[in-house]
């Protein structure tokens, strides 16, 4: 466990956006913490300075989300299997004065399915995951690491095949003219692209060829119900969105930085899902 009145931060350009601040600030008020959770807006120039100086600044760790993700991972000392992996650091801590790297989005993306669809992983478990960028990455990471056999089914081929050389013998690279043979066999649907997110175009998906009890499963969360998931809901499937992942990943960061055992409770999700309505509403 950290320092009393720990300090993390989240790095970011902009940072303005962030529900990071909402999320820690509630578990510290929860658990009875006294630590600080704020917002560090850095431009790419101040960001390597300031990562390095993170002692100096007067923080034990904190989140670094776009522009920094790829910097950071060349800028720690030290880094975790899973940010090793995927070749990007979201969460960083100082341990005995080193600079640890790790990535969250592995653990948030992996404990959300498991909370919000138990059972999910089936023996003999296929999933398809649409995608192949950082999200992507993440998730097939994840889902190869519990034994499924993943399909990355992406607009452009090669790089689904980076990811197929990337993660090995437990993924398969797919144009997307063979989704609807893969989905028959699918237990589980994932999205990883933006496509269905706030401002983006929809997914255009058939989920009629989906196996019967396949979980479909959006890591987006603005909007908390996308086209995808209502289209799963209507066929009977059960959906699970991408807010649980943000709020799982958040409490990775939150055990190195402050200890404790944060939990994603139902008032917690029904806090950040009112800010998100609230910020979306038109």
């Amino acid at each position: 466990m950290s320092s009393p009145n720990a300090r993390a931060c989240v790095m970011g350009h902009p940072v303005a956006h962030s529900r990071s601040p909402m999320i820690h600030g509630y578990w510290l008020k929860k658990l009875g913490i006294a630590g600080a959770y704020e917002l560090a807006d850095l431009t790419p120039e101040a960001f390597p300075g300031f990562l390095t100086g993170l002692a100096a600044h007067g923080y034990v760790g904190g989140n670094i989300t776009v522009p920094h993700k790829e910097v950071a991972f060349k800028l720690v000392q030290r880094m975790d299997e899973a940010a090793r992996a995927i070749g990007a650091v979201n969460t960083v801590w100082l341990e005995n004065g080193v600079l640890n790297g790790g990535n969250s989005d592995t653990h948030g993306f992996i404990s959300n399915l498991d909370d919000r669809a138990p059972g999910w992983n089936v023996p003999g478990c296929r999933a398809v995951v649409l995608g192949a960028g950082g999200a992507a990455r993440s998730a097939v990471y994840a889902l190869a690491s519990r034994g499924v056999e993943v399909a990355i089914v992406n607009r452009t081929h090669g790089r689904a095949q980076e990811l197929v050389r990337q993660f090995g013998a437990r993924a398969s690279a797919h144009e997307t003219a063979g989704l609807p043979r893969l989905l028959a066999s699918a237990d589980l649907l994932v999205n990883c692209t933006s496509c269905g997110m706030t401002g983006k175009p929809p997914l255009e998906i058939d989920l009629a060829p989906l196996k019967a009890g396949a979980v479909v499963y959006d890591v987006i969360y603005v909007p908390l119900e996308t086209g995808l998931l209502e289209q799963a809901r209507r066929r009977g499937h059960r959906a699970v969105d991408g807010l649980g992942m943000l709020l799982q990943q958040a409490g990775f960061g939150f055990r190195k930085w402050f200890g404790g055992d944060p939990k994603v409770t139902p008032e917690l999700r029904a806090l950040v899902e009112a800010d998100i309505r609230a910020k979306t509403a038109k």
